[in-house]
């Protein structure tokens, strides 16, 4: 149940042509439901903007396409994140309306339109090639949110021409997500570079030592840019949620 949702049915009980005691039939499953297995929370759109979204990895399919159902049956949309091929299509097949996203590792279910935050756009710029999925589980949550994404990706410090070549398309966002494995510096240079909030994604991208993204993650919590936001790693769905609360606080100014 989504503000705009009760907004509508506020407004059929002001002019009579829903009845109390209907409103309180649609309002009975806030401000949750009790699956058994999980607790579906139906008032966080009321409170953040945004429905529940439903983390995929450690759930199963029957698990995900309850959940799923239950928002869906509400109205909402459904975002689900980390979700592997195989189990994907287990998913698909029960609810055919969704669209899974195989790079982000995300699946979608679209019923009602996404309320767009704002006239700026997220950039969401990856070092390498290797930092796709976690870049690509950033742009798709972003895009659930109602955010407008612009991509630039592979313009690592490796070859820093890349990224210079983007300077007026980064000075133009509202937010800038750097998703960055290896040693996280791409963070500090656009950190250093543009005035726009930066979030900055250490991956799990790396050598050795780079010890499956913390060394990219003490990078980006050392930099010397001042004011970079730094989420954990491979968390490209926490990045987008940052940057959609940016977006939205702004949009309130």
């Amino acid at each position: 149940m989504n503000p705009a949702k009760i907004r509508e049915l506020l407004e059929q009980v002001q002019s009579g042509s829903t009845t109390v005691e209907d409103a309180l039939g649609t309002l009975k499953d806030l401000p949750f439901a009790d699956l058994g297995y999980a607790v579906v929370d139906h008032h966080r759109a009321l409170r953040l903007g945004v429905p529940e979204v439903i983390l995929g990895e450690a759930k199963t399919a029957a698990q995900i396409v309850g959940i799923a159902g239950e928002l869906v049956r509400t109205g909402q949309n459904v975002l689900v994140t980390r979700l592997d091929a195989a189990k994907a299509e287990e998913v698909c097949a029960a609810v055919p309306a969704f669209r899974y996203h195989a790079m982000a590792r995300v699946a979608t279910f679209e019923q009602t339109p996404i309320p767009q935050l704002g006239t700026r756009a997220v950039a969401v710029v990856s070092a390498g090639t290797s930092d796709l999925p976690v870049a690509e589980e950033c742009g798709e949550t972003l895009r659930m949110l109602g955010a407008k994404v612009e991509r630039i990706y592979d313009v690592g410090v490796a070859g820093i021409h890349r990224l210079l070549h983007r300077r007026q398309v980064l000075d133009a966002m509202g937010v800038i997500i750097v998703v960055a494995g290896m040693e996280g510096a791409l963070a500090s240079v656009v950190g250093g570079l543009v005035e726009s909030p930066v979030i900055a994604v250490p991956t799990s991208v790396g050598y050795g030592a780079a010890l499956g993204g913390i060394a990219a993650l003490l990078g980006m919590l050392t930099s010397c840019a001042s004011g970079i936001t730094v989420v954990n790693i491979d968390n490209g769905f926490g990045a987008a949620f940052a940057a959609a609360r940016i977006l939205r606080a702004g949009a309130r100014t």
